[in-house]
């Protein structure tokens, strides 16, 4: 929207939630909650955005990057106090400013372009955000005029007792033009219990010079500011309902949405297929025709089309086409699997490359190393990558057929088409199309345990 900058609020602690952690940058849905209110702000259309920051600055500031204008308020004195902060830092070109708390995750794109579209649309020198609460206690009360305008916005602790009884309560969202921004700001005194310049006052001068005020209301289950952990996780649920219905609508069937957590911005692809206890998180991709969970977490991972996953967690590792993954398999980070490879249960990977139709399907761990195509490798198989001081990579090439129980010593290779024997411990690397064993030889005593019983009788 051209002309148009937003303010981001991101500058309290967040005494309730009773954390070292700036509230701004508790998370609820895979993302800090102030997140959650900058991709509003932008798919609204705004481009020019100012974050006011205070306690735990740098920290806020490290977590959001270098996109943003910062905007420091070192004391904590009042909202109104804030904004004003952030105004040498918008543009000339802004005329109009939108000012959204970085606590409000559940705020939606198009309630912002609403509120915009009503104050042009009426010529108001500002509009405010409001909800109906039944229970509106600890909010500010938006008051009306006869003509249904805005006629000022009373702090909760600083209204009279007929004021208390408002269900209207404002939600600390407002766009003003900037010249009445400007205008009023420099004018606030902090005249109030707490010593501290509301940006609520604003309004309250805007209609002493006889300027209108507007509103817009939004349902309550939008506007809700998040201060206390409990509140944080019932954002938390309504944001991932949000994330399960918008992926339903895009041809993901989910089985169970109430016990299904995906986190926002995961991508899933038409008729994949996602069943309960299943958590998608981070930079999460799913191609199309998967079959994902019960019971699994994706985080960061990319997988191709036709996966099937269950019981497992794959961490920031690619998985190929036509992949079986589980149960109970663990990825960490670093794999990339071809296609139509295998990846059975109790199998732990780690900075590994598996080629095409590849399988380690139980009971092994593969660590640094590359698995070339169509190798088989069988269970108890590990890679000795790690000598207590150094990792060291292991190399198996196509065709390979490792042999159950087996442990490859790295560094260490085993050529193509070549076969390691069961239980053999491989210190020394493998040419092509042989055989490897190493083995101690097998004894076998004929009547031992009659031996041993005889012997424990006579000692009785």
């Amino acid at each position: 929207m051209q002309g148009l900058g937003a303010v981001v609020l991101a500058a309290g602690q967040g005494k309730r939630m009773r954390s070292d952690t700036p509230k701004v940058l508790h998370r609820a849905a895979g993302a800090p909650l102030v997140c959650h209110v900058l991709d509003a702000v932008k798919e609204a259309g705004i481009t020019e955005t100012i974050v006011v920051i205070g306690q735990g600055s740098e920290v806020v500031r490290a977590a959001l990057g270098p996109d943003y204008t910062y905007a420091l308020q070192e004391e904590q004195l009042g909202t109104g106090d804030a904004v004003k902060k952030s105004l040498p830092h918008l543009s000339a070109d802004c005329q109009e400013v939108l000012v959204v708390c970085g606590d409000t995750p559940l705020l939606k794109p198009e309630t912002l372009a609403a509120l915009v579209r009503v104050r042009r649309e009426t010529g108001a020198a500002a509009a405010v955000l409001t909800s109906i609460f039944d229970d509106p206690q600890g909010y500010g009360r938006v008051l009306r005029n006869e003509d249904n305008m805005v006629e000022a916005i009373v702090e909760d602790r600083d209204a009279a007792e007929d004021q208390k009884l408002v269900q209207e309560i404002n939600t600390g969202t407002y766009i003003f033009t900037r010249k009445a921004l400007e205008a009023t700001i420099c004018r606030l005194q902090p005249d109030n219990k707490q010593g501290e310049y509301y940006l609520t006052d604003c309004i309250h001068l805007l209609r002493e010079a006889g300027s209108p005020v507007t509103a817009v209301i939004a349902p309550a289950g939008e506007t809700e500011g998040i201060n206390t952990r409990v509140q944080l996780a019932a954002a938390e649920r309504i944001l991932r309902e949000r994330e399960c219905l918008r992926l339903m609508e895009d041809g993901v069937t989910i089985c169970d949405p109430s016990t299904t957590y995906i986190d926002k911005g995961v991508q899933v692809g038409q008729d994949t297929v996602i069943y309960p206890f299943t958590f998608l998180e981070g930079k999460t991709r799913v191609g199309k025709g998967c079959v994902i969970g019960p019971g699994t977490r994706l985080s960061s991972a990319i997988l191709e089309e036709g996966v099937f996953v269950q019981y497992s967690v794959v961490v920031e590792s690619t998985i190929g086409k036509g992949c079986q993954i589980g149960p109970f398999a663990y990825l960490r980070p670093g794999n990339v699997l071809s296609d139509q490879v295998k990846i059975g249960d109790f199998v732990e990977l780690k900075k590994t490359t598996v080629g095409l139709g590849s399988k380690i399907p139980h009971l092994s761990y593969i660590g640094d190393t590359t698995v070339g195509a169509h190798v088989n490798i069988g269970a108890g198989t590990i890679t000795c990558n790690y000598d207590g001081v150094k990792k060291y990579q292991t190399t198996i090439d196509d065709g390979a057929f490792i042999g159950s129980n087996a442990n490859l010593v790295a560094p260490v290779s085993v050529g193509k088409d070549a076969v390691i024997g069961a239980g053999s411990t491989i210190t020394k690397d493998v040419l092509p199309e042989s055989l490897a064993i190493e083995r101690a030889k097998q004894t076998v005593i004929p009547n031992w345990m009659q031996k041993k019983k005889e012997k424990g009788e006579q000692e009785k």
